[in-house]
Parts: structure tokens; sequence; C-alpha cells
């Protein structure tokens, strides 16, 4: 559950389950997007921080890094090559189509939290990259509906969570370090596709994975509850 997107789901059930931290992130762009020019299919390419991976993850990059600037070898434990100065293009298992389970997450759960039919084409990369925090997204939307691209970037400054960030001309765009820390999702870079031209848009989206994806998210999900009445009374702290 993201609650912005299928809150109302509350009302149904008291056991409810924090999404993929990386689903959750692109959603808050992407939901408001699909809500206004609907949705024919999604491409989307992530960047995910080591922190992804838990503590272990960051401290596996911190050490590899310095021992590197060392002229040490560098050990991986927790990813399956050294992080420092790499990209990987692997998270979690392969499945049996080729992709990896976190993948696979993104399209089911997509899917899922939107309500979108699943016969919905949604696919997605995967890449390790070596930042300790926050998560980045390329995302790419072919709509039903033909794209104006000034309505597309008032639906994006509407959007609660999210934050534009997308001046060229001074440089201003998502990353990893304005992310870091932020309740918002920033969103920049926004474009009419080139592959789908009137009727696709293209954007870069950082967020903070340990909120927006995981501590945030779970908190909001409990005042939604709580605010639908499932906690009889009852908030969370």
């Amino acid at each position: 559950m993201v609650p912005e997107i299928n809150g109302k789901e509350t009302k149904k059930s008291k056991l409810i389950a924090n999404p993929n931290c990386t689903t959750a992130i692109g959603l808050m762009a992407l939901w408001p997007l699909i809500q206004k020019f609907g949705v024919k299919r999604v491409i989307m390419s992530t960047y995910q921080a080591s922190s992804g991976a838990g503590q272990p993850g960051m401290d596996e990059l911190k050490e590899g890094t310095k021992a590197w600037l060392e002229d040490k070898s560098v050990e991986n434990k927790v990813f399956a090559h050294p992080l420092p100065f790499n990209v990987i293009p692997q998270i979690d298992k392969f499945q049996e189509n080729g992709y990896t389970k976190e993948e696979m997450k993104v399209a089911w759960e997509t899917v899922k939290i939107c309500g979108l039919p699943e016969d919905t084409p949604i696919s997605c990369s995967a890449v390790r990259i070596p930042t300790i925090r926050a998560h980045s997204e390329v995302i790419v939307l072919e709509t039903t509906e033909k794209i104006d691209l000034d309505v597309a970037r008032q639906v994006l400054e509407d959007a609660p969570g999210v934050k534009v960030v997308d001046d060229p001309s001074t440089f201003s765009y998502p990353m990893p370090l304005t992310a870091t820390g932020q309740y918002d999702v920033e969103v920049g870079r926004i474009r009419r596709s080139l592959a789908f031209g009137d009727y696709g848009l293209e954007f870069f989206v950082c967020g903070d994975q340990l909120l927006r994806g995981a501590a945030l998210n779970a908190v909001l999900v409990a005042e939604e509850m709580n605010t639908n009445g499932v906690l009889n009374g009852l908030v969370a702290n």
C-alpha cells in the first residue's frame, strides 16, 4: 500500500504490507500521471543505493571504497561483485524469465497498488550503484491520452509527496544527495519521450527509500488506518 494511491484499501484489512521501496518511490510520481493521461506501458530503470541491502551493504561500500583508495584488495560478501567505482546490474535473485525478483516486484506491485489490468506491460531493470542512500529511477510512460507537458508538470506540482526539481538552466534535477533525508520524492528531467512521441513522457525520480519506501510509508499507512477507524482509535507512534 501507498496511502496516497490506495489508502482506501485499509478499510478492508488490519494487515497491510509495505511495498517494495523502489515501487513506492516511483509510484509517487507515476500514479498522478496515470490518473491524468492513462497508461499503455511503463519502462523503468532503477539506480539503487547500497543501503537497499541494509547496514551491511553500506558498510561494505564504505570499507571497499577505503580499500580501493589505499590500493588494497576490495572484498565483497553482500554484493555479487565489488561495488566501489562500479555498477552491478543485479538486485535479488534471477527468475526464469531473465528478470530479477526485484525487477518483477516493481511490475507486480505497480499493477496491484494502482489497480491496473494484470496484462499492463511494465518492465524494470534494477542496478546497484555506489551511493549510500536514496534510490533513483528513470521512468518512461506511454499513455493512452495525448501528453501536454505543461499539464503534466502541473499534475506533478500538485501531487502530494512530490517535489518538482526541474530547471536545466541552473542544473537543477533530482539527485540522491538532495533527496536523502527528505520526505518528498524529487521529480525532474520531465520531457516528451522520443520513443512514444505525443503519447509518451520521460522523467527522473529520486527518493529516500528508508523513508518514502519504508519507515515513512509505514507510518502513513498507520495514520490512514487510524483515520478509517481500522485501529479502533489507536495512533501509531
